[in-house]
């Protein structure tokens, strides 16, 4: 008869290892490889501290070519100290002496009849320390134009109130904010402070909390409105 198979010996209870056959050789526990170390930051030299990327470059105003341009430049020469676009907005600089005529054309010639806003920018430490600029539209033209003159503290502006009714307000209003006189303004008077008020708020000068305390003690009774 031949050998009868043999069958397999059950595992042992519990869950324990079988023991390893005689003269096997005993198996070795694997180690996981520790992972690599992250490269460490180069720190800066002692008394130098990290560069400081470059700021880009804003953007710059360029020339402004219109036909309109050129004939004022035809007509007035040197007195169109400037013909520029910014962001889309064309402006001309013009001296102060040619500031009322060339109102009047942008209006009868050029059709700039809707006189948006007239303000002012103050730059205390520039010998001619303000910038006053007429923002015009053209409803035939669908267009816009600023008109600026730089005139200095105490110099006094033509007044548009004769070419575009409207702005007699609007120059009030830059009187009361910056103390900018307008020649031939009819009324020229404070429009947003009361009258007798000292300062105009919205020069750089003027403090972002300061007031007139004498004429908040005199009129309102009470030592400040802060």
């Amino acid at each position: 008869m031949s050998e009868e198979a043999k069958s397999p010996s059950p595992p042992p209870p519990g869950g324990e290892q079988k023991p390893a056959a005689e003269g096997a050789a005993p198996s070795t526990p694997k180690t996981a490889t520790p992972a690599a170390a992250p490269p460490k930051a180069t720190a800066p030299a002692a008394g130098h501290a990290p560069a400081v990327p470059a700021k880009p470059a804003g953007p710059a105003p360029i020339p402004w070519d219109s036909q309109m341009v050129t004939r004022l430049k035809a007509q007035y020469g040197s007195g169109i100290r400037e013909a520029n676009s910014y962001l889309g907005q064309n402006y001309v600089v013009v001296e102060p002496s040619i500031a009322a005529e060339l109102l009047q054309i942008l209006r009868d010639q050029e059709q700039f009849t809707y006189c948006v806003d007239v303000t002012a920018v103050h730059y205390p430490n520039r010998e001619k320390q303000f910038d006053l600029i007429w923002i015009l539209y053209s409803h035939a033209r669908n267009e816009r134009i600023r008109a600026k003159i730089m005139i200095a503290d105490g110099e006094t502006a033509p007044s548009s109130v004769s070419i575009w009714p409207a702005a007699n307000w609007l120059e009030r209003e830059v009187y009361d904010m910056f103390g900018i006189r307008f020649e031939g303004h009819p009324d020229l008077k404070r429009i947003l402070l009361p009258d007798g008020w000292k300062g105009h708020p919205l020069r750089k000068d003027y403090g972002i909390i300061q007031q007139d305390q004498e004429w908040v003690q005199i009129n309102l009774g009470i030592e400040s409105g802060q």
